[in-house]
């Protein structure tokens, strides 16, 4: 039952990162391949009706990791409590800055939106990929399995550490740049005209970054942490998903030089989930590992009780088709291209 839930969180943290991840990387780029207000609000539909619903899943994987492991949460929650503040702000100012940039007709004051809209896009996977560095890299927990960290100190990956170092940072900008591909297939797919011509020629120019720094970051990690990737090889499930990964990239390339922006995007969703999966496979069973030596945070050592696992697999086996079936309609629902809604009616 633990290592049911032990993928049960997992894949929910990966679903929303390709979830969420299309409409980040459409923020991150929105300056860059809308030059006017109509453009602008051209990549504002094509995310409008999904953006919300996508945050969603973030709620969803806290809500199993506080069911099923809450110690993890716990210490978690205290050790980068400065960068959860600064994600939910960040998350914040995405939402407001999408539904305030049309209340007023005026150039300055949407210039102001769209600018706090890509800032708040770009903190947000870096962000993210700092907080799977530290995962991946250790933090210095405590005897009683808490730790704190500043938000930078030296910039090394040994101790005294903070959120930001090198390496913690390095996954940040693979996470960033890994997150903007990705958005910039889905915008080729979802629109057309100016805005479809300059995402198509950006993503193949981002998918090249990334097949770059995800050897970099490999080798990174490697560094830092060699059990990642001396498990690899005892771990199936590792291979799977790095297959996958691999395969995922393979189509993203192949699906853009055919011009088949669906089947590229749904690649680049291949390659994240294969990617944090594989990590996931590769790290299991530790969730927040010590570099101090003390114990880790474990899904053994950190679970709820067995009846608390049972019954709350019961109710996420009936809630989870219902989120991926929403999910779904949505995406049939607003099929095709989108449009610059007219002035005064939505985005």
């Amino acid at each position: 039952m633990i290592e049911i839930w032990f993928w049960i969180v997992s894949v929910m943290v990966a679903i929303y990162v390709v979830m969420d991840g299309f409409d980040f990387g459409a923020g991150i780029l929105h300056l860059f391949v809308a030059k006017t207000n109509e453009e602008r609000r051209q990549v504002l539909a094509a995310i409008g009706p999904l953006w919300d619903g996508n945050e969603v899943w973030l709620l969803a994987s806290g809500g199993a990791l506080f069911l099923a492991f809450p110690k993890v949460l716990a210490s978690g929650f205290s050790g980068f409590y400065l960068a959860i503040w600064l994600l939910i702000w960040s998350l914040m100012l995405r939402g407001i800055s999408i539904e305030f940039r049309s209340h007023v007709e005026d150039r300055l004051w949407r210039t102001f939106w769209d600018v706090a809209f890509a800032s708040a896009s770009i903190a947000l996977p870096i962000l993210l990929g700092a907080a799977l560095g530290n995962v991946l890299r250790g933090v210095p927990l405590d005897a009683n399995g808490y730790f704190e960290l500043p938000l930078f100190t030296n910039f090394g990956a040994t101790n005294p550490v903070g959120i930001l170092d090198w390496y913690t940072v390095s996954v940040g900008v693979f996470a960033l740049v890994t997150i903007a591909a990705h958005g910039a297939l889905f915008l080729a797919w979802k629109t057309d005209g100016p805005v479809h011509e300059r995402s198509a020629a950006l993503s193949l120019n981002l998918w090249s970054a990334v097949a770059v720094l995800w050897v970099f970051v490999g080798f990174a990690t490697d560094k830092v942490n060699p059990n990642v990737w001396a498990a690899l090889p005892h771990r199936p499930l590792g291979l799977l998903f790095t297959a996958i990964a691999l395969g995922g990239l393979t189509l993203a390339f192949l699906g853009h030089k055919q011009k088949r922006y669906l089947r590229a995007f749904l690649g680049s969703g291949a390659f994240i989930l294969g990617l944090l999966a594989a990590t996931a496979a590769c790290v299991y069973p530790v969730m927040l590992r010590s570099n101090l030596g003390t114990q880790d945070l474990t899904a053994l050592n950190s679970a709820s009780s067995p009846h608390g696992l049972v019954m709350g697999l019961s109710w996420w086996i009936l809630g989870f088709p219902i989120a991926i079936g929403y999910a779904a309609l949505l995406f049939h629902i607003h099929r095709g291209k989108a449009s610059a809604a007219a002035e005064g009616e939505g985005y």
